[in-house]
């Protein structure tokens, strides 16, 4: 992006006494997937033009250990979340933002057990919270009139029971919102989750992300929209697959957002 993003560290603001609105958790897929890290910068473009007061770990944030503990290392998990409970505690935080459901679902959901409670929200539940106070809004009509999919992310949706924020924000684009057969509940795995991401899939008739991307092109879709770095990876692997990377496009959320 051309226009420099402002990015505030957090022990900085601690140094001057200020403690900001929301602590974005960048995430390990966010901080050092090149692709990953074109969704952080569109977060990070749509909080600064929102006035919105936040801040980063920086250096001082770790991995939240949640794909050691769905590997079966509960040890390494527990190592690496003490490390990050000790940091965002020092630092008194209340409110996190994250656009990886994994970790959202682990801070969320894991991290109160080891003393770390917060209130923590993806960022398509704090996109939704802008455009509806009034903080946001989308001017461009960049994507009306596009059939853009959205695939349900299964730690925002069926272990955290969210639904409505990313569909909620993707109507406020203009597009045209086409359902997959399989969603909400019924929602197909992008193959990814549970550690997965990091083997080689069983023996089988077909890979599952590229089965969940037969789903989205059943829509004649222009965009298959996410909103979590490793379903992106998944579908964008799945759209080379079937030779459609001409014709489709996989964004994440908060780029459609910055786009408009």
């Amino acid at each position: 992006m051309s226009e420099e993003l402002k990015v505030p560290i957090m022990a900085d603001c601690f140094a001057a006494d200020k403690q900001p609105e929301i602590l974005f958790w960048v995430g390990s897929a966010g901080s050092f997937d090149d692709r990953a890290k074109k969704i952080s910068r569109a977060f990070v473009k749509i909080l600064n033009k929102a006035n919105v007061d936040f801040a980063v770990l920086g250096t001082e944030e770790s991995c939240t250990g949640d794909i050691a503990k769905r590997a079966g290392n509960e040890f390494l998990f527990q190592m690496q979340a003490v490390t990050n409970i000790e940091v965002l505690n020092a630092y008194g935080v209340k409110r996190i933002v994250t656009c990886d459901p994994h970790s959202f679902n682990c801070l969320k959901n894991e991290y109160p057990g080891l003393g770390g409670s917060y209130e923590v929200l993806h960022h398509t539940q704090f996109i939704d919270e802008l455009i509806k106070s009034g903080r946001l809004k989308i001017e461009a009509d960049t994507y009306k009139g596009k059939r853009i999919t959205f695939h349900d992310p299964c730690y925002l949706g069926r272990s955290n029971n969210e639904y409505d924020a990313p569909r909620n924000v993707l109507a406020s684009t203009k597009a045209n919102i086409i359902e997959m057969k399989r969603n909400k509940q019924t929602a197909l795995c992008c193959g990814a989750g549970g550690a997965q991401m990091f083997k080689e899939p069983e023996k089988g008739a077909m890979d599952i992300n590229v089965l969940r991307t037969e789903d989205a092109l059943e829509t004649k879709p222009h965009i298959i929209a996410t909103g979590c770095p490793y379903c992106n990876t998944m579908l964008t692997d799945g759209i080379k697959n079937k030779e459609k990377e001409a014709e489709v496009s996989v964004l994440d959320i908060a780029e459609l957002i910055a786009n408009s």
